[in-house]
């Protein structure tokens, strides 16, 4: 093996770890994918991860320096400049193979640079816009891997991206509200009666829970409209993992109604046994295969 080859299959290793350790809906499912398909996938969600914690774990000038730092590094992705970390080596083969526009990371950082300024949401059509940089893009990026020849399959990975982040919006209210960020549309949270009290005192009452009830709603109309793509996506096991992470992530919803609507208190999620049962459920129904 040369030595090139090394270090990417390092990157990719390394790449791996990270979404075990951070993806874990997502590496559960991705185990059904082609190795080369897995790989390529864990060097995306790696590189998103990365840029994540750059805005979850920084503030202020350091959170800039960390954003610029990552446009560089997607800068000498796409320009063969030299990269920093094994990571970035992977990233560069997998943009190069499955032909990743260097666009799709840009609105990524986009997303990102809106965490600097926008701490607050005035009404859905300015979340739309958060939620279609920082996930619906990574529809985009999965589908140029995934593979398809029907150009209408865009839209509904763009649904996709966004139903799975307004359901990690919703999960992690309370978390977001700690680091001082609120991603609910404010003119909505007037509409329902909903302050800002409500999260600081994690107040459930019959406010929320209608506001909830219409936010969880909206998630599964875009699960919806992801749902009409898949049987768009070529191969049948990349058919599989969009319906697995489909089913896995919408179930957080139903977590959530299980849990009486209490985001606060307990976080929803899907154990194991709740995910290996979806998966099972997909294969039984032939669904999409």
């Amino acid at each position: 093996m040369s030595q090139i080859n090394k270090i990417t299959q390092q990157g990719f290793r390394k790449a791996e770890k990270i979404t075990k350790q951070y993806a874990k809906t997502f590496y559960f499912a991705s185990r059904f994918l082609p190795e080369e398909k897995r790989k390529a996938a864990y060097a995306v969600y790696a590189i998103c991860r990365l840029s994540d914690d750059a805005v979850d774990t920084a503030d202020g000038s350091y959170l800039t320096n960390n954003i610029n730092q990552i446009k560089e590094d997607i800068e000498a992705v796409y320009s063969n400049g030299a990269l920093r970390n094994n990571v970035l080596v992977a990233l560069q083969e997998t943009v190069n193979k499955y032909n990743i526009p260097k666009y799709y990371f840009d609105q990524l950082l986009e997303g990102m640079a809106m965490d600097l300024a926008k701490k607050r949401y005035e009404n859905f059509d300015e979340l739309h816009l958060y939620c279609y940089r920082v996930a619906g893009v990574v529809g985009l990026i999965m589908l140029k891997i995934f593979g398809s020849k029907d150009p209408s399959a865009q839209q509904h990975a763009i649904d996709l991206g966004i139903a799975m982040q307004l359901t990690n919006i919703l999960r992690d209210i309370k978390e977001d509200y700690q680091r001082g960020r609120i991603y609910l549309p404010q003119d909505e949270m007037d509409h329902f009666g909903i302050s800002e009290k409500h999260i600081s005192k994690a107040a459930v009452d019959d406010s929320l829970i209608s506001f909830l009830k219409f936010q969880i709603q909206r998630a599964r109309n875009y699960y919806d409209g992801a749902n009409q793509g898949i049987n768009k996506i070529t191969s049948s096991a990349s058919r599989f993992v969009t319906c697995a992470m489909k089913d896995m992530y919408a179930a957080i919803l139903s977590a959530i109604e299980k849990n009486g609507f209490d985001v606060f208190s307990q976080r929803a999620h899907v154990n194991n046994k709740g995910k290996t049962l979806i998966a099972l459920k997909i294969l039984f129904t032939c669904q999409f295969l």
